[in-house]
């Protein structure tokens, strides 16, 4: 099965996804960025991530999407987030993909063993769990992938 991580963000849109067969050996299949621009209208924006979360899923065939669950912060950008999440998670369920959704807390456990994990400590622990001599790139990938193996880890 193949499963999509989602690391949501309206500026750049952190993706990965991974492949688990049914001995549960798992590995990274891709990961990146969906990266819109900044001097767009945010609707046009939300359109571009939608399109290209769909190429993504058209290529892929996800059987299940792990996305990340935004808490609130002070911060300007924080309604333009949730909306860009919106727009994911709407995605997702036109294409009928199965969507779990998991708090910063719950991925840094799943993944580094526990819920206060630094960001460094959660790299190593997808380093590891996926057998990359290289670490994903940039974050937001990085993170995505933590969160896909969160879905993994989480059935």
């Amino acid at each position: 099965m193949v499963i999509l991580g989602i690391d949501p963000g309206l500026a750049r849109v952190g993706y990965g996804l991974i492949e688990v067969n049914n001995q549960r050996q798992v590995k990274m299949l891709d990961c990146g960025i969906i990266k819109t621009n900044k001097n767009q209208y945010e609707g046009e924006r939300m359109v571009e991530i939608a399109k290209d979360l769909r190429v993504l899923i058209r290529k892929w065939k996800p059987g299940l999407a792990a996305v990340e669950k935004f808490f609130f912060y002070k911060s300007s950008t924080t309604i333009s987030v949730v909306q860009a999440r919106g727009v994911l998670i709407m995605t997702l369920a036109r294409f009928k993909v199965p969507i779990v959704e998991f708090p910063p807390m719950q991925i840094k456990l799943a993944v580094a063993g526990s819920g206060h994990a630094k960001k460094d400590e959660v790299l190593e622990a997808v380093m590891r769990e996926l057998r990359l001599k290289v670490p994903p790139r940039p974050d937001d990938a990085a993170d995505a992938l933590a969160i896909a193996l969160t879905g993994l880890f989480q059935q």
